[in-house]
């Protein structure tokens, strides 16, 4: 075989990712801060000058929401094709009965700090993306969470009661001012808007 060749083995896999982070309008900041990889090996690995390490591309394959088929063809293009995660296999026993079925899959536990949070909300439920502001005062999402009104309102009270706890058990703390009833005050707009706090 020559080595004459410039072509890399992982051409196409970077040619590819390359093309899903700028699909989603994303710089190479904000896709390495999610996946918790430094800028400059995200743009080797786009170049095909690395290939990225089996849990990266795990977290590349779930930030992309890549599915089925097309993450399979990514896990191979890394030349892992003999051994397919269990999370990138197609399943064919999950029946919805004729409606759409989400199914979510847990691959990284770590604990992510964040600086800010962006509200998006629509008919259909509310949308967390968890911030963080990089070194060049630019904030990169770190990670999103999807869930519907009723579950965002569980969580309210799961939250408030949790701050409650910390306060009486550790002494007085400046909590926001929200009711008992996890509410505070103002009216739930169910509408699509963006918020965001910083």
């Amino acid at each position: 075989m020559s080595e004459s060749s410039n072509t890399s083995p992982f051409e196409p896999l970077g040619t590819h990712l390359r093309y899903l982070r700028e699909q989603s309008n994303q710089s190479l900041a904000e896709v390495s801060g999610a996946v918790e990889i430094d800028e400059t090996s995200l743009e080797r690995i786009e170049a095909g000058l690395e290939r990225p390490a089996e849990d990266v591309l795990l977290l590349l394959i779930s930030y992309f929401g890549m599915k089925d088929q097309e993450a399979i063809q990514l896990w191979e293009l890394a030349g892992y094709s003999g051994d397919v995660p269990e999370q990138l296999r197609p399943s064919d026993d999950i029946s919805g009965n004729g409606k759409n079925v989400v199914m979510l899959l847990a691959m990284d536990m770590r604990t992510v700090y964040t600086d800010g949070l962006d509200v998006a909300t629509n008919r259909a439920g509310v949308t967390l993306t968890f911030t963080q502001l990089t070194g060049q005062n630019k904030v990169s999402p770190v990670a999103r969470l999807g869930m519907s009104y009723q579950q965002a309102e569980q969580v309210i009270r799961t939250l408030h009661q949790s701050l409650l706890k910390v306060k009486y058990l550790n002494g007085p703390l400046q909590l926001p001012p929200f009711g008992l009833d996890g509410s505070n005050g103002s009216a739930a707009k169910h509408d699509d808007t963006n918020t965001s706090a910083n």
